[in-house]
């Protein structure tokens, strides 16, 4: 570091004596921790599996970083909580994030430069994207097949979300449902029987004027006959919200012989099926003066569907004291048999998806997608699923102690952002954690975990 641009902080009569700031610490880190993280990435192989479709065009003479290196770079700053380009300016010397991006093949070398990973971000073309994009998901279902060995039940939430853009990025357009400028990101998850872990098997940027179906029938076909060959006794079940209830959706699902409910938006038609429930919920409302639900099922159709489907309807009416009664039906369609109550107890289940998606955008910022260029956008989409894929393996290691269902930025917080002074001699590494970390004993358990030996 230049000595010359160093800053000095000085704190004269917060204690009994002066208090002087320097940023100088060339040999510490504020995320020793984060080996947890790369031992979870040896063990998974997902960034070389991932990174190997990136066909390395530059000129080898002048090579300095391989393609894996600034793939495992960016990734493993995304998963630490550092989403912007900008702070690979800083980032670049850091020992721990230099360890495990390079290794010790080149322990004096800093990583690459924002210049650097800007054009790696804009490298990949659009046939790699997609070969990424089934690569993902193909290692997280192998992945799945050895943690789960004969499931049951195989539920696939599909979610549409927003991701509101603030600049040029190619392929923003306004979407009138949000009221925004934005893309449409389509995540897909995974969960098995009781499970109550949701897997990201699937993270894909569409344009911001895409139609909430896009992209999703060859998704789902091609995940459900994935999902088939590993786990050929299970039921599947698929999930989703009333943007995707199409009539091409539905005859997909069919076809592929699989359960499915997905919520239908209000029509004429469908309320007025509805009535009846709705008029013995405003009944039981005026009785209680309190909101009441009636669950009910009849078959409805319209000129584009290729035969009538099942319609669960939740007919509520919504009590607020001095006002009126205001009614608020809501309908699934489906082909699952069980009692209206029941099939709409398991589509409210998929709110838990809803929840993961606000994970991925609170903790891992998946929405920092401010490339102008929109390949760009969505190799980073890409790459932070990869860091969130990380997370949910390290969670899988955290089961029955009191972070099994902890959120990435609380297991982050409480595991992985660690001060630590990292000196390296002939022989080895070591790096010196604070004596006082008040999570030692969880984190040597969890290192025992994932093979490293306690001595």
């Amino acid at each position: 570091m230049d000595k010359s641009t160093e800053q000095t902080v000085l704190f004269p009569e917060l204690f009994s004596k002066p208090a002087v700031v320097m940023f100088d610490g060339e040999t510490l880190s504020s995320d020793g921790g984060a080996l947890l993280l790369a031992a979870v990435e040896r063990e998974m192989g997902l960034i070389a599996r991932v990174s190997g479709h990136i066909l390395d065009r530059r000129d080898p003479l002048r090579i300095e970083y391989t393609i894996q290196e600034l793939f495992r770079q960016r990734t493993l700053s995304i998963a630490m909580g550092y989403a912007d380009g900008n702070d690979a300016q800083d980032l670049r010397r850091d020992p721990v994030l230099r360890l495990m991006s390079r290794g010790t093949r080149s322990p004096l070398s800093t990583l690459g430069s924002q210049p650097t990973l800007s054009r790696f971000e804009n490298a990949p073309s659009a046939r790699e994207q997609v070969a990424m994009i089934r690569t993902f998901e193909i290692e997280v279902v192998n992945r799945l097949k050895k943690t789960h060995k004969r499931p049951h039940l195989i539920t696939i939430d599909v979610d549409g979300s927003e991701d509101r853009t603030h600049g040029q990025q190619a392929f923003a357009f306004f979407n009138g449902h949000y009221d925004s400028w934005c893309f449409i990101p389509n995540f897909a998850f995974i969960s098995f029987d009781e499970d109550p872990e949701l897997y990201l098997v699937h993270a894909r940027l569409r344009p911001g004027n895409s139609p909430p179906a896009r992209g999703t029938i060859p998704f789902v076909r091609r995940i459900v006959n994935q999902l088939k060959r590993k786990f050929p006794g299970a039921r599947i079940r698929v999930r989703m919200d009333a943007g995707y209830a199409t009539p091409a959706v539905f005859d997909s699902l069919e076809r592929l012989k699989v359960e499915y409910i997905v919520a239908m938006g209000s029509n004429s038609v469908l309320l007025r099926k509805a009535e009846p429930f709705l008029a013995e919920a405003r009944v039981e409302a005026k009785r209680t003066d309190q909101s009441a639900r009636v669950f009910g099922d009849f078959e409805y159709s319209t000129k584009n569907w290729s035969h009538p489907r099942r319609v669960i309807v939740k007919a509520e009416v919504v009590a607020f004291s001095g006002r009126e009664l205001r009614d608020n039906p809501r309908f699934v369609i489906t082909n699952l048999g069980q009692r209206p109550r029941r099939v709409y107890e398991i589509y409210c289940a998929r709110g838990n998806s809803e929840n993961r998606i606000k994970e991925l955008k609170l903790d891992l910022e998946i929405d920092r997608t401010s490339c102008s260029r929109f390949l760009a956008n969505q190799f980073r989409v890409t790459m932070t699923a990869v860091a969130y894929a990380l997370y949910q393996q390290l969670r899988a290691s955290l089961r029955r102690t009191e972070l099994q269902r902890a959120t990435v930025a609380t297991i982050r917080h409480r595991l992985l952002k660690i001060g630590v002074r990292v000196t390296e001699s002939v022989r080895r590494i070591v790096l010196h954690f604070p004596a006082a970390y008040p999570g030692r004993a969880l984190w040597l358990r969890l290192a025992r975990s994932l093979r490293a030996a306690v001595i």
